[in-house]
């Protein structure tokens, strides 16, 4: 069956990242999370005149305190 050959090529392909996650349990989940939400706050600024502004929004987005809201209290 094709989709079962392409999972065992996928496996394959992927076997050390697997490997290195069944025995370390690590994974750069946070990380790729933040940088989802930098990406994302960066477009939803894109054209801000002042690029301070824009680095302020995006460090707000990703501070832990103030995460969702541009005037953490």
């Amino acid at each position: 069956m094709p989709e079962f050959e392409r999972l065992a090529t996928s496996i394959e392909t992927w076997w050390p990242e697997i490997l290195a996650f069944i025995q370390t349990g690590i994974t750069n989940a946070g990380s790729e999370g933040t940088n989802r939400v930098i990406k994302t706050t960066a477009r939803d600024a894109y054209g801000f005149r002042n690029p301070e502004n824009q680095r302020l929004r995006t460090r707000c987005a990703t501070a832990r305190r103030g995460r969702g809201c541009l005037n953490p209290a």
